[in-house]
């Protein structure tokens, strides 16, 4: 079974990278102006895009591109994925070792510590967000309708910071059409890595939260927060 890690850099220190299991293959897609320092990921797929679409864009894009050469297991990750994931080495690992620890029977797995909930049109999260002092609504509902073309959810279960762990046959059930409109939203739609992040499980045509795990509530921390040392 082949694993392959996805990172979605942009200016961020990617040296974590040398200390993740030899036989997971990376694929580093860069959109900052800082280069990486040498040697860090000798045997990586180093590629430089266009400053588009944050990490959802990333993500697609290697979709796309590597189409009929993906992965069995793909880990999709930002350049700093630790303050989001936390426990992203221990799991690397295991990964390695043992895919089905890792990989549930869906097929897909969020990655991080965090489990959160917003509505349709990101009035919990978005709109009082530190990051949006204008309090702009995010159009969550206009892009689930564009991509799937079906009823709105009226709320949306995630793990903060659009990370995860996907299968290949999850990935190639949906189709190249499916992926060409899922890109056009990504560079289009308004802050569509934020609409994304919301729906990723939606992507995969799974259901990546139990809402049992939330007990009523709609955020729940799953255990304590330690600095990873990288």
């Amino acid at each position: 079974m082949t694993v392959e890690l996805i990172v979605a850099r942009y200016r961020e220190d990617v040296g974590w990278l040398r200390n993740i299991p030899k036989s997971i293959r990376v694929s580093l897609y860069d959109k900052g102006e800082e280069p990486v320092a040498s040697g860090v990921v000798p045997a990586a797929h180093h590629e430089r895009l266009a400053n588009v679409g944050r990490e959802a864009h990333t993500y697609v894009h290697h979709i796309l591109t590597r189409w009929d050469a993906l992965a069995d297991v793909m880990v999709f990750v930002q350049g700093r994925p630790f303050d989001h994931c936390s426990d992203l080495h221990p799991t690397l690992r295991t990964l390695a070792l043992s895919p089905g620890e890792i990989i549930s029977e869906s097929g897909f797995r969020w990655l991080g510590f965090l489990i959160d909930t917003d509505d349709p049109r990101g009035r919990r999260l978005y709109v009082p967000w530190s990051k949006n002092p204008e309090r702009i609504e995010l159009a969550v509902d206009e892009f689930y309708v564009a991509l799937f073309g079906r009823e709105v959810p009226e709320w949306f279960r995630f793990y903060g910071g659009g990370q995860f762990v996907v299968r290949r046959e999850l990935v190639l059930a949906r189709g190249c059409a499916f992926w060409e409109r899922a890109m056009r939203l990504a560079m289009d739609f308004p802050d569509a890595a934020h609409c994304f992040e919301r729906t990723w499980d939606h992507v995969f045509g799974v259901v990546g939260v139990d809402p049992a795990l939330l007990g009523g509530e709609l955020c729940r921390v799953l255990k304590p927060v330690k600095r990873q040392l990288v």
